[in-house]
């Protein structure tokens, strides 16, 4: 096994670097390096000299972690230098004189899955921490690579090989075929597993959007005041704003933190009819915005009438999730509560800020519906979603044959495959091709 080198913090200038090696000639490496003492997980303040000349690379702070007790279950060193980029590329180019090569992406996450340091789930959770961008999203990410998937999975995953296990005893050493009461009981095993199962797998409208932000798209017909409620939103000018109709001819999009959840917020050109070909596209990506949102803003301008376009407007997202805001309220203007339908609408002002903090809170009550903010574990990950997918369709053929009375052998074949995509989420049957495509999407150093 080859000893591996990388970079484990973020490119380019810093106070501080740090520079990870692991493999069996790691600490070997850095004492050729200059470390003179080796003690383990202590932190040594040493003088690293390049081997060749032995000019000085850097004073750092060196730590030793030996085998097993390390991230690896190698031992690693780690070397903590100043952050200049100068100085990171010279102490890396000395490693791999002596011996070392640069690690690939995920390689250090890799060794620790193959050493039994942590399961694949665990090892995708790190990824998912570190890409993380809000408190519920780390939230997540923590629970996971603590195990807890793996933990709610084990005891399903048991219940399987149990019923595995009586079925295969059946063929082997009973002639005769199973009694109704054993049969009665791997049928209620089954379907414990399988209620578990489609548990699990629900959470994963949640977890998605979680994931990957929760898209809300803000759409109106020209001047209702898009882009001043785009720009009060986020907080900053990245819009532009004036009083001519159709100013935002593109979609602009930021990412917005409400309360730990993420928010891909939206702004949209105007809806209206015109013969601007420039405009017509920008309606047309407005359109391809509201239809891939997970909730559409629908801004009405409270200090005058609804206009047809405004009725044609909330006549099409009449069945989407939607809130309706009322801008502009800062002025004198119409009560359009009459006019929306059983919805109230969200009495706002871009301009003073008023009922800002009131759209916040209705766009956050309608995603906790989604069951963002239950506080249990959530499936975030599509892989896990399509491999718990495939487990409940592999349980119901099982369920299905044992209730017509089909043989075990039949029984038998979708319940190893049932146990097999269990086992494909925490890595304990996953193929070399699966496992190189999941940690190509790790940073190197990681």
């Amino acid at each position: 096994m080859s000893t591996i080198v990388a970079l484990s913090t973020p490119r380019g200038r810093g106070a501080l670097a740090v520079i990870r090696l692991s493999g069996p000639d790691a600490i070997a490496i850095a004492q050729r390096l200059g470390l003179t003492e080796v003690e383990d997980r202590c932190a040594t303040l040493t003088t690293l000299t390049r081997p060749k000349d032995n000019d000085v690379l850097d004073q750092v702070l060196l730590t030793c972690f030996h085998t097993p007790h390390s991230l690896t279950g190698e031992d690693v060193v780690e070397i903590s230098c100043h952050g200049s980029p100068a100085i990171v590329r010279s102490i890396i180019d000395s490693t791999l004189e002596l011996g070392a090569v640069l690690a690939s992406p995920g390689e250090f996450t890799l060794r620790a899955l193959s050493n039994g340091k942590i399961n694949l789930a665990q090892a995708e959770a790190i990824r998912d921490l570190i890409a993380a961008q809000t408190e519920a999203a780390v939230k997540q990410a923590s629970r996971q690579l603590h195990g807890e998937l793996s933990v709610a999975l084990g005891p399903l995953k048991e219940k399987l090989v149990e019923a595995i296990v009586v079925l295969e005893s059946a063929i082997e050493f009973v002639e005769d075929d199973l009694p109704a009461p054993r049969l009665q009981e791997i049928e209620h095993e089954l379907a414990t597993v399988s209620a578990g199962i489609q548990s699990l797998a629900k959470t994963y409208a949640a977890g998605r959007l979680l994931q990957e932000g929760i898209k809300v798209t803000i759409t109106g017909c020209p001047n209702v005041g898009k882009s001043s409620l785009f720009n009060a939103l986020i907080q900053r000018e990245r819009a532009i704003v004036t009083d001519i109709p159709g100013t935002t001819r593109d979609t602009l999009t930021e990412a917005i933190d409400l309360e730990g959840i993420p928010v891909i917020l939206t702004d949209t050109a105007g809806l209206r009819e015109t013969t601007d070909g420039i405009e017509t596209l920008g309606m047309e990506r407005t359109r391809r915005a509201m239809g891939d949102s997970d909730l559409v803003l629908v801004v009405l301008d409270g200090s005058a009438e609804l206009g047809p376009s405004d009725r044609d407007l909330l006549s099409q997202t009449e069945n989407t999730r939607r809130l309706v805001v009322r801008n502009k309220s800062d002025l004198p203007g119409f009560n359009l509560s009459g006019c929306v339908g059983e919805l109230q609408p969200i009495n706002v002002s871009a301009r003073t800020g008023e009922g800002l903090a009131t759209l916040r809170s209705a766009i956050l009550a309608s995603l906790h519906n989604n069951g963002i903010e239950d506080g249990g574990l959530l499936i975030t990950n599509a892989r896990h979603y399509d491999l718990l997918c495939s487990t409940q369709r592999e349980l119901e053929a099982a369920q299905s044959v044992l209730l017509e009375g089909y043989s075990e052998e039949l029984v038998l074949a979708p319940l190893h495959n049932a146990l097999r995509f269990l086992g494909q989420i925490t890595g304990e049957t996953t193929t070399e091709d699966i496992l190189s495509e999941i940690f190509a999407t790790f940073c190197i150093g990681k």
